[in-house]
């Protein structure tokens, strides 16, 4: 059948039931083990085997680039993709007339649970999307009824290698902040990803300086903290999220909802 990927401008021809499907995006990955679909997984990204236990998948390529050889030897029917920093290998693939779809990065968390609903839909198995959902709505409930009501005051950094943002209130961070318990100090900011005004951090007086950064390229908080001076202006307490299943911010596969488990104790130690 016809499908329209709108984000890529692009029709792809979808088989009734994809059979060999590449991922390029680890919470899609993700999304369709935790569909019970893996088998239907051809190809995936090298980030992948992080979020799905003892993967053991072809890596066919990364976030911006692919193994060409891999791509041919998989002969995948439905390659998926994200928008964002991805959308300029998805349109690449499309050129190529490869049946390539772009899941939309998600500004809330309602936008991941919809990904789930557009992936079942892509692979046939629209029921298996929305009950995926309907479970990470029952945990997200769970986590929810039992945070405290004293809710801490978080500012939150985030290092993509050397370049560093915060979080402002258009994404799905800023959710997982607040279902985990924390209220972040620049929810009311239309953006997604910001850079950080650093006087405005300290006038907005966090509790907690909740950092992610990722292995290749470690980032010290408690070194920022003094550099900035706020050792001296702030009283805060640090939290580290790395690339780990179950504490990684920037992860949007299911594993979220573990994340915002995770987040709940160490915001209310």
């Amino acid at each position: 059948m016809k499908v329209f990927c709108e984000a890529l401008d692009y029709h792809i021809e979808v088989p009734l039931r994809p059979e060999r499907v590449i991922c390029l995006v680890a919470a899609a990955t993700e999304a369709l083990y935790a569909m019970g679909l893996g088998d239907r997984v051809v190809g995936v990204s090298c980030y992948c085997d992080r979020y799905v236990p003892d993967l053991n998948k072809p890596v066919a390529g990364d976030y911006l680039k692919i193994d060409k050889q891999v791509f041919a030897e998989l002969n995948p029917d439905l390659v998926v993709v994200t928008t964002g920093v991805q959308r300029k290998l998805g349109l690449e693939l499309a050129k190529r007339e490869l049946p390539v779809y772009a899941l939309s990065l998600p500004n809330s968390f309602y936008g991941i649970l919809e990904n789930n609903v557009i992936l079942g839909a892509l692979v046939n198995e629209v029921q298996a999307g929305r009950e995926l959902s309907r479970r990470m709505e029952e945990q997200a409930r769970v986590i929810r009824e039992r945070s405290p009501r004293n809710r801490p005051r978080v500012y939150t950094e985030l290092w993509f290698g050397r370049h560093m943002r915060s979080i402002g209130g258009f994404t799905y961070i800023d959710d997982l902040v607040s279902l985990a318990g924390g209220e972040s100090i620049f929810a009311h900011k239309r953006a997604g990803y910001l850079v950080p005004d650093f006087e405005e951090v300290v006038a907005a007086r966090p509790d907690i300086f909740l950092l992610f950064s990722e292995e290749v390229y470690p980032v010290d908080p408690r070194r920022l903290v003094e550099e900035r001076g706020w050792d001296k202006s702030l009283s805060l307490r640090i939290v580290e999220s790395t690339v780990e299943r179950g504490r990684n911010l920037i992860q949007e596969g299911p594993s979220i909802v573990e994340t915002a488990a995770w987040l709940q104790e160490q915001l209310h130690q």
